[in-house]
């Protein structure tokens, strides 16, 4: 399949729960070997996005394909058999059982006397961690892990059926400074080494430092999706706040151009209030 046909297209994709539209005909491509960062307010619909992608909610309307054919996603497990896994939020963990057995958690390995095969199990665990360049042992208690070590085992164990997207929703949301550093390393090294990832994330510093690409999501809508090397913080907030961008950008240029203190923190007095009389 040529990376020229997307690996995951969605069009014309509606959700609607009793009288409101979480998502209204969206329309969204995701490439081979990219990160791309959903981005909006509470309640634009970045969640049930990814849900729908992840087969765990079924659009209203609307058409997807993955790989250029066309496909229907009724179960989690079917999506994991094209090769879509997801790290949602507040993702739960055996604190009494190690790392490896929370891997495998419902899919244990057996062996020929269907014995629950430990060995392998283990070692698959160190293959996946070391995938990572994590440094948690495949022994350790749930119970002992840092949130964002938490996090690692929730990634490494997307990565078991060697997956082509990965969905993750809020990935470093309540994390340490070097926790988020980590996990922003983590999605660098998948993108690198072949996969897709769709990360749903509100802090954009951590957008602009691994995503490709930006889509921007208002009141269910999909509004913009943006080139990360070419465009700004600036744009993507107007965009989230339902600004029209050249009134931000326009402002953010006269700013710039001003050299004394008072008159530049004016100035950015001034621009917030646009961006509130406009919103």
């Amino acid at each position: 399949m040529s990376d020229v046909t997307p690996l995951m297209e969605m069009s014309d994709i509606s959700v609607k729960f009793g009288f409101v539209h979480a998502l209204k005909q969206v329309s969204l491509s995701v490439r081979h070997r990219e990160v791309l960062a959903v981005v909006g307010d509470n309640g634009a619909g970045k969640s049930t996005l990814i849900k729908i992608m992840s087969g765990l909610l079924h659009p209203d309307s609307g058409t997807m394909k993955w790989q250029g054919e066309a496909v229907t996603l009724p179960s989690i497990r079917a999506a994991a058999q094209l090769g879509v896994a997801a790290v949602f939020q507040g993702q739960s963990f055996c604190d009494n059982l190690d790392v490896s057995a929370n891997l495998f958690l419902g899919k244990e390995l057996r062996d020929n006397h269907l014995r629950r095969d430990d060995e392998t199990m283990q070692e698959r665990t160190r293959q996946v961690l070391q995938s990572l360049s994590s440094a948690i042992r495949v022994g350790q208690p749930m119970a002992s892990l840092s949130m964002g070590q938490k996090q690692t085992v929730s990634i490494a164990r997307t990565l078991l059926d060697n997956p082509q997207l990965i969905l993750l929703d809020e990935p470093t949301s309540a994390l340490s400074v070097m926790q988020t550093a980590e996990v922003l390393n983590y999605i660098k090294r998948m993108r690198a080494e072949g996969q897709s990832i769709v990360m749903v994330c509100h802090d954009l510093p951590d957008v602009f430092a691994v995503a490709d690409r930006i889509a921007v999501m208002r009141q269910g809508r999909l509004v913009g999706v943006l080139e990360t090397a070419k465009t700004s913080y600036e744009t993507v907030v107007a965009l989230i706040s339902g600004i029209d961008p050249e009134t931000v950008m326009n402002e953010t240029e006269r700013i710039d151009a001003l050299t004394d203190a008072q008159a530049r923190a004016h100035a950015l007095r001034g621009t917030r209030a646009i961006c509130l009389d406009q919103i």
